[in-house]
């Protein structure tokens, strides 16, 4: 199953969508550099550039990536990016939603680059509930390096007298923000992974490329 069959959109539909929100990643980049939000310029157009990457997948290496995939990862890094514009601050469920959300877009990668190792070698085997496991600690993980993130982007701005672009809001955010990852995690271990398996398969016979170019 598709992430459109799931929700019920035609392939046109999540492409129209995607392109929309990636209209209001300009927008948002636009407002941040007008009016010298520079948090929210730089995570607007970081977004948009994230936005695009299927689109680069699609010419360097001929994989047309999922519709309902790219509208996931377009819907992801928009809510992040929104937030900026202070939704984090007011709305505890808004940064709730969004690492949730995110947390399952990363649990997709996770999980996708597990099974294309798994597929592509023989000595690699693993009952679900390895992948399940290994799904949720590679979120976890990501988590942890992006609160580091957060962290740096602070000290840097205050070493330079500037607006950080990555904020940290304190030790009770940042738990909120790892239960959430687990969640997002959790969702994708249990009944996601079927919606990335032509990503996981696009990931194998990339392994087989390189390997074949060392064999040569």
């Amino acid at each position: 199953m598709t992430v459109g069959e799931a929700l019920g959109l035609s392939d046109g539909q999540e492409r129209l969508l995607t392109r929309g929100l990636q209209a209001g990643l300009v927008a948002l980049s636009a407002y941040g550099a007008a009016t010298g939000d520079w948090g929210v310029a730089v995570n607007g157009a970081s977004a948009l550039v994230v936005t695009f990457v299927p689109a680069l997948l699609r010419r360097e290496y001929d994989y047309a990536m999922d519709p309902g995939l790219v509208l996931w990862i377009a819907v992801a890094v928009f809510l992040n990016a929104l937030g900026f514009l202070g939704l984090y601050q007011r709305f505890q469920w808004y940064d709730e939603i969004t690492h949730t959300v995110s947390a399952t877009l990363i649990a997709g990668v996770g999980y996708a680059s597990f099974r294309a190792v798994e597929d592509h070698s023989e000595a690699v085997a693993a009952p679900p509930s390895v992948r399940a496991a290994f799904v949720v600690v590679f979120v976890l993980a990501a988590g942890v390096v992006w609160e580091l993130l957060e962290f740096a982007s602070e000290l840097l701005a205050g070493a330079l007298a500037a607006e950080a672009p990555l904020v940290v809001y304190g030790i009770d955010d940042i738990v909120t923000d790892m239960v959430f990852n687990g969640v997002g995690g959790a969702l994708v271990a249990l009944w996601g992974s079927d919606y990335v398996g032509g990503f996981a398969a696009f990931l194998r016979d990339r392994l087989g490329d390189e390997d074949a170019s060392t064999e040569g």
